[in-house]
Parts: structure tokens; sequence; C-alpha cells
């Protein structure tokens, strides 16, 4: 029987990935995060796919671990959740060679809400909420969260989100930069369509390098930033995206990005 836990839907360069168990509010199990990563890797593979989108099938986007599957017979244990479900999912977006947009339709829970933080770009719809739920059961913020959160909104604010689990409601999320935008419900599939298309056709090998740079400067200090960014900077500068970009400036024309 084939897995529908993840649906995904190709249109033009734009790849939307929708976490579809609707019913317990996309919550995951072993199974769709497997599904999940499938699903990322082939996208990576794909010069097709120039953009990619995660969002949320039904109510919610995402409520975390489904508990059902952590507290039955034979359960799996915790490292092997957070280590094989939610490591390695956070691992593929962060390393995914194009532009990856958390479409957060609903609430985002728990390891929902970092698997969405973990994305290039993430977005809401005004009626959505994060919540750092971990704390109400005794356990940490995890998929990233601890190294995320302090990154995006400060030491202090990240610690009342962690210790309190107080909801975040869309519009107060993007004032305080833990997302990219609040973008009204009615708005909100046009938009993310929208921004998805405009990704997929910039320069997306040199988008790829900038991640890249970013995912360097949180382990490194500023020498060896700088070192990064030279390197980059000159692999950069040796794709046809850049010649494409330069030619048209000087033509005084639209560019035609590809990808490579």
């Amino acid at each position: 029987m084939p897995d529908d836990s993840i649906l995904a839907h190709q249109e033009a360069a734009v790849l939307t990935l929708t976490l579809n168990r609707p019913a317990a509010f996309n919550s995951f199990t072993q199974p769709m995060a497997a599904s999940l990563q499938t699903h990322l890797r082939a996208a990576d593979a794909d010069a097709s796919v120039r953009c990619v989108v995660l969002t949320g099938a039904g109510k919610a986007f995402c409520a975390g671990q489904d508990l059902k599957e952590i507290t039955g017979e034979d359960a799996p244990t915790f490292e092997e959740i957070v280590g094989g479900s939610y490591n390695a999912t956070v691992r593929l977006i962060r390393g995914l060679k194009k532009p990856v947009i958390a479409a957060v339709n609903g609430v985002a829970a728990g390891a929902g809400a970092n698997l969405a933080l973990a994305c290039d770009l993430c977005v809401a719809a005004e009626g959505a909420k994060f919540i750092q739920a971990f704390s109400k059961i005794g356990l940490i913020p995890d998929s990233g969260g601890t190294w995320m959160l302090p990154r995006l909104v400060g030491m202090q604010r990240a610690t009342a989100l962690a210790y309190l689990g107080t909801p975040v409601a869309a519009a107060e999320a993007a004032a305080m930069g833990m997302i990219h935008q609040a973008i009204p419900a009615e708005q909100f599939l046009s938009d993310v369509a929208a921004l998805a298309a405009h990704l997929a056709a910039m320069p997306t090998k040199g988008l790829a390098l900038t991640k890249q740079a970013f995912n360097k400067a949180f382990e490194q200090g500023l020498s060896a930033q700088l070192d990064t960014e030279l390197e980059l900077q000159g692999a950069a500068s040796r794709t046809r995206d850049y010649q494409e970009g330069v030619a048209s400036f000087l033509e005084k024309r639209k560019p035609t990005f590809e990808g490579h």
C-alpha cells in the first residue's frame, strides 16, 4: 500500500510537499518522517525542482511527534525518534541546494514548529500559532530548536518560549523575527505561490551557496567565515547564472536564470 502521509505536487519549478495526516494534526510517525526525507533527497537531486514548499493538510501545519507511536508496545526509543525522524530531516532541509519555504497554514507545535524554523524562509497564515510544547511533558526542544530559537529571537525570549510553552501568533512571531512574514488567510495560498515562483526564478545556485555560508557562520569565527565567503564567492562567480546576471544588467534586460 503506497504511503500517502506526504503528498508531492510539482507545478513548474516549485515542488510542494504536504504533511498529510490531518486527522492527527499532521503529527509525525517514523514512516512519515522517512517519506519526507525520501522526497527531500529526490528534490535535491532533481534539476527541475528549483524551490520546495513544505506545508500541512487540514487545519494544522504539524503538531510534532505522534505520542501514540512512542507510548505503545515496542515503541522506538527517543534516541531513535529524534535521531532518525527529526535530526535527519533538519540536516536535509539545511543541506538542500535550493530554497525551502515553510508555509505554516495552522498550528505548528513541538518538532513541527522547529522543522518550520529550520527552513530557509518561514511564512505563516495570520491564524497560525507556534508552540514550544516540550516542557509541558518534561522534554526539551529538539529538531534544532535549542540551536535555532536563540539565534532568531535572543536567549531571553527563547528561554521563555521553551520554559513556558506560550503560543505565539503568526504576527507576533514575525514581529520578533522568529519567522519571515505573517500573511492574511485569504492571501496565504496566492502569496506563498508567488514567493515560491519568485525564488525558483532566481539564481538558485547562488542561493544555495548563500545558505551554505549562513550554515557555516554559526560554526566558526569571523576570520574563518571570511575565508568561507572567499571560497564560495569564487564558486558563485563561475556559475552561468552569474554570467547571465551581469550580461542582463549590461544589456538592460530581464535575466533568465537556470540554476547553473
